[in-house]
């Protein structure tokens, strides 16, 4: 399986990373709950592990995120927070287990194992669709009403973003995050300019719009109500 891993601490991180090497995994490695919100909205993982303490953002408000951007891979908790109400307070957030530190790594690995064989229904997803929208995700291609549309590597990761948070609101500060890997606010309209270049080739050539402005707070992707 291919797992992400986000703790900040180094002898944990070296220990862990190491065993499910051994077990056969692939274990990607992030130390920042930014840069692993990024990573899990933007690849795709069997199981993400994730520490609640982790600087940038913490773990439970980036399954939070993940969760809201429609991304429905299998996560755990592993963390030293082990109070009944922080477990059900992870499991609510979006975590499907919980394992308190400090732990035996067989009982991780068991637990990781036991996560990754889901039914197929719960796999990441391999194609998008909103009303005659359709984004093939393993081809990068885009199509509306059966014509293609060629969407330039920063558009297709826009327009991604958007279709899997079909129906919600996706703000400015999201999108700068997921698109950009900005953690911060350049002050630039890069997201207006990106957004315009999109509806001019997912809208405005057919009749019905999907892209609408929330005024003051960012955008949703929905089919006409």
């Amino acid at each position: 399986m291919r797992l992400l891993l986000v703790e900040d601490d180094p002898r944990t991180a070296d220990y862990v990373v190491r065993g499910l090497t051994e077990a056969g995994h692939a274990c990607d490695l992030l130390r920042n709950g930014h840069d692993a919100l990024s990573a899990a909205t933007r690849d795709a993982y069997d199981v993400i592990v994730a520490d609640r303490m982790v600087p940038g953002l913490d773990g439970l408000s980036m399954i939070k995120a993940v969760r809201a951007a429609g991304v429905k891979t299998p996560a755990i908790f592993l963390t030293s927070i082990g109070g009944v109400d922080d477990r059900v307070e992870g499991l609510e957030a979006g975590g499907d287990d919980y394992l308190v530190k400090p732990f035996a790594f067989s009982e991780l690995l068991a637990r990781i194992n036991a996560l990754g064989r889901r039914p197929a229904a719960q796999e990441q997803k391999t194609s998008l669709r909103v009303a005659d929208l359709e984004m093939d995700l393993i081809l990068r291609r885009v199509t509306r009403h059966g014509q293609a549309i060629d969407l330039q590597p920063r558009e297709f990761s826009l327009l991604e973003v958007l279709m899997r948070g079909e129906g919600r609101v996706i703000t400015r500060t999201m999108l700068l995050e997921r698109v950009w890997d900005f953690h911060f606010d350049p002050k630039t309209s890069v997201v207006e300019t990106h957004i315009s270049r999109l509806r001019a080739k997912v809208d405005r050539p057919f009749d019905v719009p999907l892209i609408h402005t929330v005024r003051n707070t960012g955008y949703s992707l929905h089919a006409p109500v």
